[in-house]
C-alpha cells in the first residue's frame, strides 16, 4: 500500500512540475498593464481632414491627421484590439435623421453607400509595431459616434481600404 501512494505522489508532483516548467513564456500583457498615456494627445491637431479627403488624396504612404466618428457596421471594433473604423463626419447616421428611431446609427445603415469611400481603420500599434493588445472602449474610454482626430501614417489595402496607423490620437469629449 506504502508504494502504490510514493508513486501516485511522486506522479502528480510531476505533473504538477511539469504544468508549471510549460508556461509558454511570458504571458501578454494585460489592458491594465497598458498605459494609454503615450497615445494620446492632449490637444486635437491643425488642419484635419476628414476621412473622404484623405481617401481622395492618399498614394502610397502619407502623414495625415484625419477626423472622423467611431463607426461604419454595427460592430465597429476590433475585439480585444486597439483598432476601431471612423466614418467621415460629412456623412449622415440616423441620429442626424430627424425622427429616425434606428436602436443602432453608428452602423450608418441610412448611408450605406456613401461608407465606402469615407470609412477608414484606426489602428493603435506599440513601439514594437504590433497592434496593441487591449480594448479600444476600454484603454481609451472611447464610444460608437464620437469623433476622434488621428495623427498617423496613411496606406490603402489591395481592396482600397484606408488605414491609419496612429502615433497620435485626440479623443473629443
Amino acid at each position: 500500500m506504502t508504494i502504490n501512494y510514493r508513486l501516485i505522489a511522486t506522479g502528480c508532483l510531476l505533473g504538477l512540475m511539469m504544468l508549471i516548467g510549460c508556461g509558454g513564456g511570458e504571458a501578454p500583457p494585460s489592458e491594465a498593464a497598458i498605459d494609454a498615456t503615450p497615445y494620446l494627445l492632449e490637444t486635437a491637431p491643425e488642419e484635419a481632414l476628414e476621412v473622404a479627403s484623405v481617401h481622395q488624396s492618399v498614394a502610397g504612404t502619407s502623414d495625415v491627421v484625419v477626423v472622423g466618428k467611431i463607426g461604419g457596421s454595427l460592430n465597429p471594433w476590433i475585439e480585444g484590439r486597439s483598432a476601431f473604423n471612423i466614418v467621415d463626419r460629412k456623412v449622415k447616421s440616423c441620429t442626424d435623421i430627424p425622427g429616425d428611431g434606428c436602436p443602432t446609427p453608428w452602423d450608418y445603415c441610412c448611408s450605406q453607400s456613401d461608407l465606402a469611400k469615407s470609412t477608414a481603420l484606426v489602428k493603435v500599434v506599440g513601439a514594437d509595431g504590433k497592434l496593441l493588445a487591449a480594448d479600444a472602449r476600454r484603454l481609451f474610454g472611447v464610444k460608437e459616434l464620437q469623433t476622434v482626430v488621428v495623427r498617423g501614417t496613411a496606406t490603402k489595402d489591395d481592396n482600397g481600404n484606408l488605414v491609419v496607423v496612429s502615433t497620435g490620437l485626440f479623443i473629443t469629449k
